[in-house]
């Protein structure tokens, strides 16, 4: 395994990041302990979840099943960089009450504290914002992060889906704290969703964040989608069906999938590969179902992809350019 610091902190953390969504809801639990297990004896050290995974009547399963595999010990636990978020409402359904959700000084101190029980530790490594909260003042924000360090319940903070002028405005106000703000960002990121490039990319390089590109696959769109279906393999679902209903993406879907078979290259393979290529990217988030998965995105981080064949990707995929040139003159 590789590994590089997340951003301008200390840490260092592995190039592929193991993502705990489909724990529970898709994968059993026996299952995610064996895959966390694989992950960790690869040297994969970077875990991440979130507090509303499991989703529905479910939420919060995800973090119980990473913490019944802590408390398997083996140094599990000091093993891990463990990221988890905050945001979304954890009351149950039919039960949400004003100030169970977002990012207020009370939902912050509520919800770390129910994270910190499931997950079966003391402290969160990146305790991440998993969106922007438009009504709390970023001031209230980073007091109630700075407790939280304090007491020694986290160490850094982190962002998810966040636009690059919010990164800028976050650490700005954190800076005026004299405090160390958001090191991390997670992102929709991948070769045929590309607009991060323009804002969010070069905010997170700007202030020293790592970026953490999520569904680096396009949910499943660039793991070889259309030579699984004509193999009559798991038939396309979500955004990747969407894609493939339309003439113009198809063609370009089978472009990509063309060239990646001309290099003798496994789709969702190169995909990775292109990520960990990207400037300021950190590693990408993998969340596999199986072990078979896991594997194949292993064997991505010590994919190196020719000159050649990232042109022919940006010729498949482009991007749109920096900002403000991508619609500026």
């Amino acid at each position: 395994m590789k590994y590089t610091q997340l951003g301008r902190t200390g840490l260092k953390v592995s190039r592929l990041v193991l993502g705990t969504m489909n724990f529970g809801p898709l994968t059993d639990e026996a299952d995610s302990h064996s895959i966390m297990d694989s992950a960790l004896a690869a040297g994969v050290n970077y875990f991440d979840t979130a507090n509303v995974y499991g989703w529905g009547e479910n939420k919060g399963r995800t973090e119980e099943i990473v913490g019944s595999w802590f408390a398997k010990g083996g140094d599990r636990r000091d093993k891990t960089v463990l990221a988890t978020k905050v945001y979304g409402n954890m009351a149950a359904e039919g039960d949400a009450w004003p100030n169970h959700d977002k990012l207020s000084a009370v939902n912050i101190r509520r919800a770390v504290d129910a994270s910190l029980k499931r997950l079966g530790t003391d402290y969160i490594d990146i305790y991440q914002f998993h969106h922007i909260d438009r009504s709390t003042p970023f001031d209230e924000i980073w007091q109630a992060i700075d407790v939280l360090i304090q007491q020694g319940k986290i160490l850094y903070a982190g962002s998810s889906n966040f636009p690059g002028y919010k990164i800028a405005q976050a650490n700005e106000a954190a800076a005026r704290r004299g405090a160390v703000g958001l090191v991390s960002e997670q992102c929709l990121y991948n070769l045929a969703e590309r607009r991060a490039e323009m804002e969010v990319i070069p905010a997170a390089q700007e202030y020293g964040l790592g970026v953490i590109p999520w569904s680096p696959l396009q949910g499943g769109l660039l793991g070889g989608v259309i030579k699984k279906e004509t193999l009559g393999g798991r038939r396309a679902s979500g955004r990747a069906a969407d894609a493939l209903a339309d003439p113009v993406q198809r063609a370009q879907i089978q472009a990509y999938e063309d060239l990646l078979e001309k290099h003798g290259l496994e789709p969702g393979e190169a995909a990775l590969a292109w990520l960990l290529t990207r400037p300021g990217v950190t590693g990408p988030i993998v969340g596999p179902r199986t072990q078979e998965q896991l594997d194949s995105a292993l064997r991505a981080v010590e994919l190196e992809l020719s000159d050649e064949v990232l042109s022919e990707l940006d010729e498949v995929y482009p991007g749109p350019g920096p900002s403000p040139e991508a619609f500026a003159w």
